[in-house]
């Protein structure tokens, strides 16, 4: 799945001009926590609610309301935004994503493509992606097996579930739980698996875990 599938297209923004008032205001009214940070349609930096936090006075400060409300009022987006942020296009895979987030310890990337802001994408978009491809939420049985890491054992599997006309809706394979072994994750559209699990099991798989959304 592409970023542009999952990402918020046309996000709040603010000008680096504008004063950290100003982006309270557009994060607290629109229920947003980052605002990609844009200059004559360029982008120019990211300001987050952290950077925020960050910049204003310590709550053990001298000074008085009035002294607060206007030092911040006189402080800039530009003085307190992430500049250089990191980026990505909208035809990158979630993946790619996923993996500068984790890899930069990034909460969101702005998504740039050529040179115009068209959207960011979240950690949370990650996280519903996620979600969505091994089928969480959908009607139907998941059944986590255990099989020989080898050739053809997917294939065998496809066969046993085609025999019940068990619809295969989403698969995810994971290795490395023991040694020549691999796990392998089955979302089907039935509810009815009982059949289904004994002829698994027959042919020698283990199954690990079993989940059923009504």
């Amino acid at each position: 799945m592409f970023v542009k599938n999952k990402m918020t297209a046309n996000p709040f923004t603010i000008s680096p001009d504008q004063s950290i008032p100003d982006a309270h205001e557009i994060m607290s009214k629109n229920n947003v926590r980052r605002l990609p940070v844009v200059k004559d349609g360029k982008l120019v930096g990211v300001v987050s609610k952290e950077d925020i936090a960050r910049s204003s006075p310590s709550k053990a400060t001298s000074l008085s309301i009035n002294e607060l409300t206007y030092l911040l009022a006189k402080t800039k987006i530009s003085r307190v935004m992430t500049k250089n942020p990191i980026l990505i296009s909208s035809n990158a895979l979630l993946e790619e994503a996923a993996i500068l987030m984790r890899d930069n310890n990034v909460s969101f990337l702005p998504v740039v493509d050529d040179g115009k802001l068209v959207g960011i994408i979240t950690e949370s978009d990650i996280f519903d992606s996620f979600i969505e491809l091994l089928g969480f939420r959908e009607k139907g049985t998941r059944l986590t097996i255990e099989v020989n890491d080898e050739p053809g054992i997917m294939s065998h599997l496809t066969g046993i579930f085609t025999i019940y006309g068990a619809n295969i809706t989403h698969v995810a394979v994971y290795r490395g739980t023991s040694v020549g072994k691999s796990v392998i994750v089955t979302g089907i559209n039935s509810l009815n698996t009982l059949e289904i699990e004994k002829a698994i099991e027959s042919h020698g798989y283990k199954i690990l875990y079993k989940l059923q959304n009504q």
